[in-house]
């Protein structure tokens, strides 16, 4: 009995969001920053493209900031960091709760295929916005409502909206 009742354990939602402040008052402390995710993956793509073709990496203006000759590794990032350890979190979280599985989470009436297809054009969808966007919405939203600023709670409406305005057109991937 104490396993079934360890499996559906999650957290109270209110006491999540106050650890989630509290994380965003130390970044604020520790790094001067906010919390987002889509700088550790920019870093991540730089020195990929560094890695694997440097002489363009070196001469596109995209890449060449963080890739000249002493500039520090683009993997040498707190966001980097932070995304493992979020990474890492919902790993150990998962199997202490006995939810550790490796499965495609969808709904039964698309295929596997479907739905990788369809989570893949959503990464790229998000992580062109995240750049056209300058930054993820984790950090538009948290970070600029944490400062209190006016385009946190405009990007609060625009996501959340937008999410809603477009859950129409793709729901028979989920229902």
């Amino acid at each position: 009995m104490e396993e079934k009742s360890k499996q559906n354990h999650y957290w109270n939602p209110y006491l999540a969001g106050f650890v989630i402040g509290l994380m965003m008052i130390a970044a604020y402390y520790f790094s001067g920053e906010g919390l987002g995710g889509s700088g550790a993956f920019k870093s991540v793509a730089i020195a990929g493209v560094d890695a694997v073709a440097h002489n363009y990496a070196k001469d596109a203006a995209y890449f060449a900031p963080s890739v000249q000759e002493g500039a520090e590794s683009p993997l040498n990032s707190w966001l980097i960091f932070e995304v493992l350890g979020v990474i890492a979190g919902a790993v150990i979280s998962a199997a202490y709760f006995n939810r550790l599985s490796f499965n495609v989470g969808k709904s039964p009436k698309i295929t596997n295929k479907t739905r990788l297809i369809a989570a893949v054009f959503g990464g790229i969808l998000w992580g062109v916005g995240s750049q056209l966007g300058r930054g993820c919405t984790s950090g538009l939203i948290m970070s600029g409502m944490a400062v209190n600023a006016l385009s946190g709670y405009i990007g609060l409406i625009a996501v959340f909206g937008g999410g809603y305005a477009f859950a129409y057109f793709v729901r028979k991937l989920w229902i």
